[in-house]
């Protein structure tokens, strides 16, 4: 087979189709930064999440979304809330996003969070933070991109950015 096309049956996982196989492995292969995004349910309990799919959506009035699924034991919350709190994480934050992205028992248990605004719990010593109100939720098949209003934020120090890349937290390289 010519070198340009690749084999469709290449990287085919499970019973996967390869079509499938090709969708999960491309996204597998595509860098992306790492961020936690923190709520909290009605009783007042934190919940907390990693993700990857983290975006700019405006800058006026200031906008970001995620994705999440709607099966994501965080869902509820998110889907009864009005704020969230959005980390953007640096290499030093490795730990904190295996903890959130781990065992929901586990999440908030240590000295890593405080309560911050609205008594929305905060990650500490994150590269950054923003308060934002949920303003969308917008569901596709068994997901939803969440649209959020920035309200307020800080900085953290400063850092190299977490990424996330085939299923592995990685430190980015030399710039090219």
């Amino acid at each position: 087979m010519n070198s340009a096309s690749p084999d469709p049956t290449d990287g085919a996982i499970g019973d996967a189709t390869p079509d499938l196989a090709a969708f999960r492995q491309t996204f597998r292969r595509h860098a992306a930064g790492v961020a936690i995004v923190t709520a909290q349910r009605e009783d007042g309990t934190p919940v907390g999440f990693t993700v990857t799919s983290l975006a700019s959506l405006a800058a006026v009035p200031p906008l970001a979304t995620f994705n999440m699924a709607l099966s994501a034991s965080s869902w509820p919350a998110i889907a009864e809330t009005d704020r969230v709190v959005i980390h953007t994480l640096g290499v030093r934050n490795r730990d904190v996003a295996q903890t959130l992205s781990g065992d929901n028992s586990q999440r908030f248990i240590g000295d890593h969070w405080y309560r911050g605004p609205h008594g929305l719990p905060v990650i500490k010593d994150t590269t950054a933070w923003m308060v934002g109100r949920i303003i969308e939720r917008v569901q596709v098949h068994q997901s939803a991109v969440v649209i959020v209003q920035i309200e307020q934020g800080g900085l953290g120090e400063d850092d190299a950015p977490l990424v996330y890349h085939e299923r592995t937290y990685w430190r980015p390289g030399t710039p090219v």
